[in-house]
């Protein structure tokens, strides 16, 4: 799985923190709203209980009894508007006719008391009421208790508060979008300089750049006039440990061909002459191992292009056949479309190079190489895959992990010093492969190398 970019990771969790603002922000403005709504209905019950209050007469049966309504909704049925004016022994002095059905029973209160909160109606639905008791002095100058209480249906403060809910998350989810597509193109421009590095570390690597620009803001400059040091020092490093090497590889060659001619002038057959000469060949095959062994990159590649690795093994497979013209071999070559080696070409020269001439060495006709890309999509640059099979003897179980030690040689009566399948290995090891010797189809060896993608 491909790890988010920094830009994914900050529109999340902006998203994150705007949802949450926002949702904060909505259940605030949502509780105000109930909270005002709610006041205002109180308000209007208050008022609907003065209008009752002034418009209430007396009757023949010693009740009260509204003269007028100043609110029609009183007299028609499901109007949503409901009053009642309650005696002290509990019986109606007056009920709206929009009261009937409804199944509301009003709750009796004392002289004084005001009581505001909800009722059910017989469907299950919620009413607001207000219940206040009050004294009244009849003409006659008796005192009598009542109630009075007025009831407002909650269904249109429910629409109305449903309608709220929705424009608000309308708004707020198209202001979060707006928000969020001005931050992606802000984050856009001033990410620009973090892609501008990595544009220029993929040519770096590809060997298109040696080093990255310039006009990086204040707070990158550090870290691109560093890497520039670091590549131009790294460059310098190998271009002087290379020629160290070969400096020390031309100061022994002399000294130790010199030892060898001196050896060969003493005659070969004195004892001392033999022990002196095998000491100086394998003074040589120590000098050669470990100058090719040093000499191995083992890196990526940084600061150059990568290998093409049809041409790299076509120029192989031409130098060996005039080699061993004389044993009239084939070699099949066979390479994906696209097959790259990312790392140092004198890396794969001496990898593929050992592998070939092995072959070369022990096949009888027909020497197959083949190669193709190891590709995965977390990696940011394909492998590889190099197999080559010949039909030769090949190598007994037994001795494949030892062929892969310095010095060891199956047969000695072919040439060889016993070093080229160990710098191989180490080769492999040191850019992030593995590799497996098995039997081959055609009958004889077949090794395979495996380089990770990157």
């Amino acid at each position: 799985m491909q790890p988010r970019s920094l830009s994914t990771r900050l529109l999340v969790s902006v998203s994150i923190l705007l949802i949450l603002f926002f949702g904060v922000t909505i259940l605030a403005l949502d509780f105000v709203f109930q909270d005002l709504a709610r006041r205002a209905i109180q308000d209007r019950l208050e008022v609907q209980v003065l209008a009752l209050l002034s418009a209430s007469e007396e009757d023949s049966s010693g009740g009260l009894r509204p003269d007028q309504l100043a609110e029609p909704r009183f007299d028609h049925p499901g109007s949503g508007l409901y009053g009642e004016i309650l005696r002290n022994d509990g019986l109606p002095s007056w009920r709206s006719k929009s009261v009937i059905g409804t199944g509301i029973v009003f709750p009796e209160v004392a002289v004084g008391e005001r009581r505001f909160g909800e009722l059910q109606r017989a469907d299950g639905s919620t009413v607001l009421s207000l219940s206040m008791g009050i004294e009244w002095q009849f003409r006659n100058g008796v005192m009598r208790p009542f109630v009075y209480s007025v009831a407002e249906s909650l269904d249109p403060y429910y629409a109305q508060l449903n309608r709220l809910r929705g424009r608000l998350f309308g708004w707020f989810g198209a202001l979060m979008i707006l928000l969020l597509a001005a931050f992606a193109v802000l984050l856009r421009r001033l990410l620009a300089p973090l892609r501008r590095v990595e544009h220029e570390i993929e040519a770096i690597e590809a060997g298109d750049l040696t080093e990255l620009g310039t006009g990086y803001p204040r707070e990158l400059l550090g870290i691109t006039t560093n890497l520039n040091a670091l590549l131009r020092s790294e460059r310098e490093r190998l271009a002087r440990y290379r020629n160290t090497l070969g400096n020390l590889a031309h100061s022994f060659k002399t000294p130790l061909a010199v030892m060898r001619n001196l050896l060969s002038g003493q005659g070969r057959e004195l004892p001392v002459a033999r022990q002196l000469d095998e000491q100086v060949g394998r003074m040589d095959d120590i000098v050669k191992y470990q100058l090719r062994r040093a000499a191995a990159s083992g890196g990526t590649g940084l600061g150059t292009a990568p290998v093409d690795v049809r041409e790299a093994l076509d120029a192989l497979r031409g130098a060996l056949l005039k080699v061993y013209v004389e044993r009239r071999l084939t070699c099949e070559l066979s390479v994906g479309d696209g097959c790259t080696f990312n790392g140092d070409r004198e890396d794969l020269t001496e990898i593929a190079g050992n592998l070939l001439d092995n072959s070369f060495k022990w096949a009888r006709s027909t020497v197959r190489v083949t190669a193709d890309r190891v590709v995965s999509p977390a990696a940011r640059r394909d492998g590889l895959r190099l197999v080559i099979e010949d039909d030769g003897p090949g190598i007994p179980l037994e001795s494949r992990a030892k062929v892969l030690e310095r010095g060891a040689r199956l047969d000695e009566r072919v040439s060889g010093q016993g070093i080229g399948l160990s710098v191989v290995r180490e080769l492999v090891e040191l850019n992030g492969g593995v590799i497996d010797i098995d039997q081959s189809a055609l009958g004889g060896a077949r090794i395979e190398v495996k380089i990770a993608p990157i």
